[in-house]
């Protein structure tokens, strides 16, 4: 009897996203501290996995059916409102990708950008990230916070560098220029504005976010 395909997700690691081998899974784990992991039955529910929280789905099965929380009022007070936040939306690992940036209290759009044709969902955290630290200097904004739901991006950030899996390609070539750039813009500036990890759990979906769950 044929051993049944499995989907991996994962939510940290050198990519995220959902893979369909374990060998690729590996790949994203591998070397990565605390890499956040786990397996499942269909693609879809890999997919319906990945838009959620890890912790969502610690002691599952593979039905991918979360649990369901409820997010406390009082956690939502330690939210910095006066802030913007950035998310990106990937359609595949690699597939098309794009960005945009809110205003965290009104959920005002300030910026958007994309899609491009082959991305990941990493490197549209990460070009939002950069793009809205260089709004808020072309804003003489040097103290407003930026909120990101993702650690890598913001790691990416800290350390001015990209360390991607995906391969540049013709497909591709104007995002990794928008990368280049956007690491020479870490290098070349200077910042003080707070970059801020949302924390999902308990305050609910970034106010970037794209809304497909």
């Amino acid at each position: 009897m044929a051993k049944k395909k499995k989907y991996y997700v994962v939510w940290e690691g050198n990519e995220t996203g959902v893979f369909d081998s374990w060998n690729a899974c590996q790949l994203q784990i591998k070397g990565y501290p605390n890499a956040r992991y786990k397996s499942f039955s269909s693609r879809e529910e890999a997919e319906a996995a990945y838009r959620g929280n890890f912790s969502d789905f610690i002691g599952q099965g593979h039905s991918g059916v979360p649990k369901k929380k409820a997010i406390s009022e009082a956690a939502r007070q330690n939210i910095v409102w006066k802030s913007i936040a950035v998310d990106a939306a990937c359609s595949g690992n690699p597939g098309a990708m794009e960005y945009r940036g809110v205003d965290t209290q009104s959920g005002d759009q300030i910026f958007h950008v994309g899609p491009f044709r082959q991305g990941t969902n990493n490197i549209g955290e990460f070009l939002a990230l950069v793009h809205g630290l260089a709004y808020l200097q072309k804003i003489n904004q040097p103290d407003l916070p930026i909120y990101s739901d993702s650690r890598t991006a913001m790691s990416w950030v800290r350390h001015k560098r990209v360390k991607t899996n995906l391969k540049r390609s013709s497909a591709n070539a104007q995002l990794f220029e928008l990368i280049e750039r956007g690491e020479k813009w870490l290098k070349a500036n200077t910042y003080r504005n707070p970059i801020l990890k949302w924390n999902t759990e308990e305050w609910g979906e970034i106010p970037a976010d794209f809304g497909r769950k």
